[in-house]
């Protein structure tokens, strides 16, 4: 509502429908706080708070939110999840680690948050565990870190980077993921011109 956008990733516990249905509710309670003004921090807290009454503390979501929040002039990095978020800022691509908890076990559970300064070349990654945990099965990692360093030293964008590393965590589970797949990356670059429209584009495959 100050300026800028959200994006909300979602993972719930567990595989199948009943993940995806406890995903979809977690994201939608977190979209509609903070398109009513409620910070992302609160907004954490208060999902988190939500999930434990409604289910008892006994399912849980890996929650994670990036917003461009023009109103501080900042890139803010949520995190409830053991997946790291990696962050490019020009000269340093780093993996953020720092540990939190999943959404909906316990009262008071907190984000674990960082704000980057918006400026050109700025890049952060967040993922879902099937894309951080691709390949366990058949004994291999994934390098994630290095594979967007890789990407963002020759000038990938958003979209080539989000994309290659599903189609690379997709070949190290032999085609067929262990868990639900989700990317999401944001990158500020430089604009072509001051009138540029926004656009947004969305692919949903229809069987």
């Amino acid at each position: 509502p100050t300026g800028g956008v959200s994006v909300v990733l979602a993972d719930g516990q567990g595989q199948g429908r009943p993940a995806k249905t406890l995903a979809n509710l977690v994201a939608r309670k977190a979209v509609g706080l903070i398109a009513e003004g409620a910070r992302d921090g609160a907004t954490a807290r208060a999902v988190s708070d939500f999930l434990l009454a409604y289910r008892h503390g006994q399912v849980s979501t890996e929650l994670s939110i990036i917003s461009v929040d023009l109103s501080s002039g900042t890139l803010v990095v949520s995190r409830n999840s053991h997946c790291p978020a990696v962050i490019a800022t020009g000269d340093h691509v780093v993996g953020w680690d720092a540990p939190s908890v999943p959404v909906g076990l316990y009262p008071d559970t907190k984000p674990t948050i960082t704000e980057i300064p918006l400026k050109v070349g700025v890049m952060v990654v967040a993922m879902s565990d099937g894309i951080a945990d691709a390949g366990r099965r058949s004994g291999q990692s994934f390098d994630i870190l290095a594979t967007v360093d890789r990407l963002y030293r020759v000038g990938a964008d958003a979209q080539t980077v989000a994309s290659t590393l599903l189609d690379e965590a997709r070949e190290l589970d032999s085609g067929r993921p262990a868990d639900d797949m989700s990317v999401v990356c944001v990158a500020m670059r430089q604009l072509q011109s001051c009138n540029e429209p926004r656009r947004l584009t969305l692919l949903w495959p229809v069987p």
